[in-house]
């Protein structure tokens, strides 16, 4: 769809909101339903960014992502998160390394179709603040690593009429320990993540 056509539907949605229906929104831990989220993948990004040749940051996304959030905020340590990513949704601006990308000697999409993340341990940092440890998978290869995680904001959707919250979640891996080698060190070994997490109840 052009974004032509996606700006006149935007507009005619947010119209369609009486002004003021839609509740602000909470950081505050007591205020968010516990109970099973689904991620809602066209509000969800994934986003990843690694040193070119010693003189730029070159970045890359992944999209079409699935998952499930187990969330008890009266107990955050019991809560649960479990997600999925097809190796074959990589974009990057060039066309040409995007499909270098998901190619044999990088990612190998047709070898190793999805990538995930499966909490095992949530330790709170702050009221909003939290240290996610699992088990990622990559290039099929798991290991665990750890994910700095912050609560964005719950709000009851206006729109959806669901209880949606809002995660921001930032982690390193080295993508060598995956097998995925090609030009270390040219291009860097270290992997940073962005996830800006969007879920439905």
């Amino acid at each position: 769809m052009k974004l032509a056509s996606i700006l006149p539907l935007c507009t005619a949605l947010c119209l369609a909101v009486p002004a003021g229906a839609q509740t602000a929104p909470t950081r505050d831990p007591a205020k968010i339903q516990a109970g099973t989220y689904a991620l809602d993948p066209d509000h969800t990004q994934v986003v990843f960014a690694v040193d070119h040749l010693g003189y730029s940051i070159y970045r890359g996304s992944f999209s079409d992502v699935t998952g499930t959030l187990e969330l008890d905020p009266k107990n955050p340590a019991a809560s649960t998160l479990k997600v999925s990513i097809p190796v074959s949704s990589v974009a990057t601006t060039s066309p040409k390394l995007t499909d270098e990308l998901k190619g044999a000697e990088w990612l190998d999409a047709a070898k190793h179709p999805t990538m995930s993340f499966v909490s095992t341990k949530v330790t709170m940092d702050g009221p909003d603040k939290a240290t996610v440890t699992g088990d990622f998978t990559l290039h099929g290869v798991t290991k665990p690593v750890s994910l700095q995680v912050t609560l964005v904001g719950a709000v009851p959707n206006a729109i959806t009429k669901k209880f949606s919250v809002g995660f921001e979640a930032k982690g390193r891996i080295k993508r060598s320990d995956f097998g995925v080698k090609t030009y270390v060190p040219m291009i860097g070994d270290e992997v940073d993540l962005t996830i800006a997490g969007a879920f439905d109840r």
